[in-house]
């Protein structure tokens, strides 16, 4: 038999969580045709993977790359780690539906969309159809994005009649193959939604069978408060709820894993809940005062009003103007910042928890990126899988693949299996690291050999290839992963 490719030699851990195993892998058009020991069988192309890993292309579960599809659509940061899809529109931030109209706070989380402005989720796609990135997307409806469109004033709850009009825009979004529903009840133009709005928002996400993600309204000190909120949210309205980036910020939350992951089991004997980590103890987001006092070290990654401060300690900057953190944070704003603020052994357990999934948050847009953008996916399987042994590489896959693409519905990725869609990352398990650092954010990861999307070979030693084979993936196109005609119970296990 002859096949487009041949992935040869290599050990295959499939992404469900099971042993590797040798085998060989055929691909034709853009999907798996064979898997096995394929001797006889003959390629245009052959792909030599002896004494590498062949894993299922990797799932960045929560991503800010909506912009980045568009604007860098080769998407080096992403291809170079072995992620061949990514999940947008999280912490309540989205490109669609935004229309041109409309000032949207907060961009250094996206990127500019003042060009990149999408009045429908539809009309979204449709553009990454016609302007195809490397890898695959798959996008969530940001609560912000909704409250711009249908709320004239962002500093207090919704009314009535915004909440319906909102959730018209919701269910439309839904519809037209949105994966779910994000809020960041941390943020300026989020905090305000009180408890009944977001339940009623969540609530049609749930009955459309999508998903609830959150960035909580606090990490810091009212975390337990905040997490309790967010599982409350997830039971009151019916709806799988995924915990954004789990984490607990400051010295008050050192430890916090002896309470938050046991009040996560529990709830998860109820209700569907699953949650995501980066793989780091340095958070990234928008320089405010109110995420200082939380933080041990700070480092501006960008400012507007003082843009010449990008790279530089917050603490050094206060000392040079003679003022404290909070006037100093206060004058850089608006803009983004590194955060020091989360105990290393926190981060381990929190990622060693089983429900976990592996997302990097990284945010493309700021003069100063943190490394998470460029180096998690490796750094998972270098760093904390091989060196320090916190997991087997089989469990380490799976959180990055088969794990995520059952969270999300994601049918047919994020699995090695005849049938699934040719999405494959090849990587060398001896010398797989993240190179990306605090001062040099953007150094490609090794080990990673090739990495194919929908057949297509995007990624090769070191290298992209220039090909740009992604697809938006709808939930419409996909059997949701809970259904609301299923047993709660049934539901719950699958989650």
């Amino acid at each position: 038999m002859t096949h487009d490719i041949l992935i040869c030699g290599g050990e295959i851990i499939d992404g469900s969580g099971a042993k590797r195993f040798a085998a060989d892998v055929a691909i034709d058009g853009d999907r798996i045709t064979a898997i096995g020991k394929l001797t006889g069988h003959t390629a245009k192309q052959t792909i030599d993977a002896s004494g590498c890993i062949v894993a299922p292309g990797f799932i960045d579960a929560h991503a800010h790359d909506d912009i980045a599809l568009l604007a860098e659509p080769d998407m080096p940061s992403k291809v170079s780690q072995g992620c061949t899809t990514v999940v947008v529109g999280n912490c309540g931030f989205s490109a669609a539906p935004l229309t041109p109209r409309d000032s949207y706070p907060l961009d250094f989380l996206l990127g500019d969309t003042s060009y990149y402005r999408f009045p429908r989720v539809a009309d979204y796609f449709a553009e990454l159809e016609v302007k195809p990135a490397s890898v695959n997307a798959a996008a969530l409806v940001g609560h912000s994005a909704l409250r711009v469109e249908c709320m004239a004033a962002l500093d207090r709850p919704a009314t009535e009649a915004e909440i319906a009009l909102m959730g018209e825009r919701l269910r439309q979004a839904l519809a037209e193959g949105a994966l779910g529903f994000s809020t960041g009840l941390e943020y300026p133009s989020n905090k305000a939604a009180d408890t009944r709005e977001v339940v009623a928002l969540a609530r049609l996400a749930g009955e459309a069978g999508a998903v609830y993600t959150t960035h909580s309204r606090n990490y810091d000190h009212h975390f337990r408060e905040a997490l309790q909120e967010a599982i409350d949210i997830g039971q009151a309205a019916n709806v799988p709820l995924i915990l954004s980036h789990h984490q607990g910020d400051g010295p008050e939350n050192k430890g916090h894993t002896d309470w938050s992951l046991p009040m996560i089991d529990a709830a998860r004997k109820s209700q569907p809940v699953a949650l995501d980590v980066y793989p780091y103890n340095a958070a990234a987001t928008i320089i405010d005062p109110a995420f200082v006092l939380s933080a041990e070290r700070i480092l501006i990654s960008s400012s507007q009003p003082h843009p010449e401060m990008a790279g530089r300690e917050l603490d050094d900057i206060a000392a040079e103007w003679g003022v404290d953190r909070d006037t100093a944070a206060d004058r850089l704003t608006p803009g983004g910042a590194i955060y020091f603020c989360q105990d290393e052994a926190d981060v381990q357990k929190i990622m060693a928890f089983g429900p976990t999934m592996i997302g990097s948050d990284g945010l493309p847009g700021g003069e100063i990126n943190h490394p998470r953008l460029w180096g998690s996916f490796p750094r998972v399987l270098g760093h904390y899988s091989r060196d320090l042994g916190l997991f087997d590489l089989e469990t380490a896959i799976h959180k990055m693949t088969g794990l995520t693409a059952r969270r999300f519905g994601l049918i047919d990725r994020g699995k090695l299996a005849e049938g699934a869609f040719a999405d494959v990352t090849v990587f060398d398990p001896a010398t797989v690291i993240d190179r990306a650092t605090f001062t040099a954010p953007t150094e490609p990861s090794l080990g990673i050999r090739f990495v194919l999307v929908n057949g297509a070979l995007v990624w090769r030693d070191g290298h992209a290839t220039g090909a740009r084979p992604g697809r938006p993936l709808r939930r419409s196109a996909t059997v949701p992963p809970q259904s609301l005609s299923a047993p709660r119970a049934a539901l719950i296990s699958d989650f």
